[in-house]
């Protein structure tokens, strides 16, 4: 599957392997949804489309906390926890990506020697790949694999050190922050954003002489959360203390995850995940785009002559693409060509009188069609390229 293109009867074996809970079909499964080569995508959208049907309605976990906050200590301990219950436990943990290789350590599993040998759990360490858009789409569908799979709780760890905590929140039900002792005061905690997107927070580490410390931290945060959330009639989200290394009281931070879930209500937890899938959708738009940008014949064509004109400074690097909501028509262009712009891009097939025009200017013209099976936006074909 990785070097040759993926036939019908390959994803159709994914299908069922993934159905029938095999762990190397999981495996293959989100390695393709993962790819960005374009044979794999296409199959990739066949088989979410297959597996969408069979998808069970896991609980979904977002988890973060600072570096050294204890994040798979922690999972472990809660993962252990809930296959001894009789759930069934899928972790992906994304891991930051060099910006100078590009490669990702991907040490999390190794951390997780004990929940990562239970037969009810599966951990799968995903690079961020450098772009939020790859997080974004990789660990969706990734989510819809395990889900797929049978697993009822699906537990995405992120890095940790950036926007992902962003990312990561919009497509789970609940968000839980990990932080610790003296990591700062009221005001701290009112500055770090990403308080004001969780919906649980747990101080790790209380045991041994930090438990006091950790409960001091505890009410302090909370605090700083009663200035923020005053006045309000939404969700508080409750600071908890536990100890991932002990086990101790992490029971009690999965109850407050259940409480906030059944708090949200059947209709909310709906309208909560379709506003998830609205955004998704156009996290698809903005990375297939850039996909079918990077990888044109036209783009690349140009793309040192541009690179040389705008370090030069006679390029600046704003008002050079117009951005059509509608269909291309020949008048566009011609607007288009005496206003100098170096391309359209448009969310619909453009005419052919258009196209036609684009090529004899050199005009490059992007264009993005429905793709009726996952009925998003997907890029077609570069037109004016050939």
């Amino acid at each position: 599957m990785s070097k040759a293109s993926v036939s019908r009867t390959d994803v159709a074996a994914l299908v069922a392997g993934v159905r029938d809970r095999k762990r190397y079909a999981v495996s293959q499964a989100i390695t393709l949804v993962e790819s960005s080569r374009p044979d794999h995508r296409a199959a990739a959208r066949e088989l979410l489309l297959e597996l969408s049907e069979s998808a069970c309605d896991a609980v979904r976990v977002g988890i973060s906390g600072v570096p050294g906050s204890g994040k798979s200590t922690f999972i472990e301990s809660l993962g252990t926890q809930l296959t001894a219950a009789g759930h069934r436990v899928g972790v992906l943990a994304v891991d930051p990506s060099s910006t100078r290789t590009g490669g990702s350590v991907l040490g999390d599993k190794t951390r997780m020697s004990r929940l990562s040998a239970d037969p009810n759990a599966y951990i799968r360490p995903s690079p961020a790949a450098g772009t939020l858009g790859g997080v974004a789409r990789a660990t969706t569908q990734a989510m819809l694999v395990l889900e797929a799979a049978g697993y009822d709780v699906v537990l995405v760890e992120t890095v940790g050190v950036g926007q992902s905590e962003v990312t990561v929140a919009g497509m789970v039900d609940t968000f839980l922050f990990l932080t610790l002792a003296r990591t700062g005061d009221q005001l701290q905690g009112i500055k770090k954003g990403i308080l004001e997107i969780a919906d649980v927070i747990a101080v790790n580490k209380a045991d041994g002489d930090r438990e006091i410390e950790a409960r001091s931290a505890a009410k302090e945060l909370a605090g700083a959360l009663r200035l923020v959330y005053a006045g309000g009639e939404s969700w508080v989200p409750p600071v908890l203390t536990c100890s991932g290394l002990e086990g101790r009281d992490v029971d009690h931070v999965w109850k407050r995850v259940t409480d906030h879930r059944e708090h949200l209500g059947t209709d909310g937890l709906a309208a909560k995940r379709a506003e998830q899938q609205l955004e998704f959708t156009w996290a698809l738009v903005r990375d297939e785009l850039d996909q079918r940008l990077r990888h044109s014949p036209g783009v690349r064509r140009i793309r040192a002559d541009v690179r040389d004109a705008v370090l030069s400074g006679e390029l600046p690097a704003t008002d050079r693409l117009l951005v059509v909501s509608g269909r291309v028509s020949f008048e566009i262009v011609q607007k288009a060509v005496a206003a100098g712009v170096a391309g359209i891009v448009a969310v619909s097939a453009p005419s052919s009188l258009a196209v036609d025009l684009a090529r004899e200017h050199g005009l490059l013209l992007a264009a993005l069609v429905r793709d009726e099976r996952m009925n998003v936006y997907a890029g077609d074909e570069l037109l004016g390229d050939a």
